[in-house]
């Protein structure tokens, strides 16, 4: 079963990880230009890291350097960053590139009884 994603607005942290992010093995990853793909939103972590100095100046700063999807392109997170209207068109391609995915996981010698 193929795994296509698109990040349209926020993916912090663990809930990032979790949504078929690359490091769970999905297949295709793409994210708007007004996605915003971080650790944590600016203003926590602005809050966190600049305690007592100007938080609306480094929230700012904050969201250009990090909250943007080009630092996760950048780092291999995200394939590419499309425009909302090729959404579609994209998520077909990739469908019909995929269609014969065989995906292979390892044996399990216990199975996942409820307890």
């Amino acid at each position: 079963m193929p795994k296509l994603t698109v990040i349209t607005r926020k993916a912090y942290g663990g809930a990032y990880d979790v949504m078929s992010s690359k490091h769970l093995r999905a297949d295709v990853n793409y994210a708007w230009p007004s996605a915003e793909v971080a650790v944590m939103g600016a203003k926590g972590a602005v809050e966190i890291i600049f305690r007592g100095k100007s938080v609306e100046e480094e929230t700012l700063s904050y969201e250009d350097k990090f909250s943007n999807p080009l630092v996760a392109a950048q780092r291999g997170f995200v394939d590419a960053i499309i425009e909302p209207r090729e959404t579609r068109t994209r998520l077909c391609e990739d469908l019909a590139l995929l269609r014969d995915k065989k995906a292979t996981r390892p044996w399990r010698k216990h199975g996942n009884i409820p307890l």
